[in-house]
């Protein structure tokens, strides 16, 4: 029997007003409708959704922290996009952002409570994953073992959290070889949706030789948060929370009041005939991991990893209302 975990509300005091962006209007909103399927469908709204905005306050929508002034409305403020005036804000802010940063850059925020969905960007480009796939490799062992199809073993433990927590290549090598493979790549594209997930073209089928987009991810992560099972969904909410310092970027950036975990990726790959950065980050952030953030970059061959792993945490900031530019450290 699968369990499922409905995200609760948002507290006042974690709200914060964003600096007013002059835009008249924001693009890239939309709204996946709840529904449409029986049992423990992914899109099936939980209970009691709160006012809509990863900084909302626990008033009615689009108001302002309290003791804060209310902020300018937009020119143009979309109704029923699923997000109150203050978050539109603050995506204006990010699409500027965005805007502003060469490569090629999806972003995708999804909100539990109310399924609104803001994308923008190249969310269906596809690059290489590096270590986000790190993620689904350890919640397939999880899923086999539970399904009595392996047997975890204590050293099969202490890899998954070497290759959550510390991100080491080592560990998901050993973790690939012992339970990886054609099965392994297949159930992520069916049972985790990663519908785009394909092996670098040239390359043999091995972990770090994959692709995905900004899309596959957030299936990934909507599939952990509502789908898995209770223990195991707690397992790994736990590991992306304690990542260790080379982690401690991208969602992270969200600040420590909205508790958040990720999965990161970085690594200098070929691409287009030249070696690029790419650096992407997928998790969660908020009461009950409410709201799903990812973020996927690859940058043009003149981009380094300070500026990839600064612009992917500038925009987590500025989409949660934290500090920016992001206190981050590169690894």
């Amino acid at each position: 029997m699968r369990f499922r975990t409905g995200p609760g509300l948002l507290p006042a005091a974690l709200a914060a007003t964003a600096a007013v962006v002059a835009i008249a209007v924001v693009v890239g909103v939309t709204v996946v409708a709840a529904g449409g399927q029986s049992g423990t469908s992914r899109w099936a709204a939980p209970i009691a959704a709160p006012p809509s905005g990863p900084a909302a306050s626990a008033g009615s929508a689009g108001s302002s922290p309290a003791g804060s002034p209310s902020p300018s409305p937009l020119a143009s403020c979309p109704p029923n996009t699923g997000w109150d005036c203050a978050q539109q804000r603050r995506f204006a802010a990010a699409n500027a952002l965005l805007a502003d940063s060469p490569g090629k850059l999806g972003v995708i925020v999804h909100d539990r409570n109310t399924n609104a969905v803001w994308r923008a960007g190249t969310t269906a480009n596809t690059t290489w994953t590096a270590s986000t796939i790190k993620l689904a490799i350890v919640a397939t062992i999880l899923e086999w073992h539970r399904e009595g199809k392996i047997s975890i073993t204590d050293t099969d433990r202490a890899n998954m959290s070497a290759a959550l927590v510390d991100s080491s290549n080592a560990a998901t090598t050993t973790l690939w070889a012992r339970y990886g493979g054609q099965p392994m790549f297949h159930r992520f594209r069916s049972k985790y949706e990663m519908t785009s997930l394909s092996v670098v073209s040239g390359y043999e089928l091995f972990w770090r030789n994959l692709r995905c987009n900004a899309e596959d991810l957030h299936h990934l992560m909507l599939y952990i948060l509502n789908d898995l099972y209770l223990d195991d969904r707690a397992y790994l909410i736990g590991k992306l929370r304690g990542v260790g310092a080379n982690q401690q970027w991208g969602v992270w950036a969200a600040g420590s009041a909205l508790r958040p975990g990720n999965k990161n990726g970085w690594a200098q790959k070929p691409d287009s005939g030249s070696n690029r950065w790419v650096t992407h980050t997928v998790g969660f952030a908020g009461p009950s991991e409410c709201y799903i953030v990812v973020i996927t970059y690859s940058q043009p061959p003149s981009g380094t990893l300070s500026k990839g792993i600064h612009t992917v945490s500038d925009l987590a900031a500025t989409i949660f209302a934290a500090t920016v530019p992001a206190r981050v450290v590169t690894p």
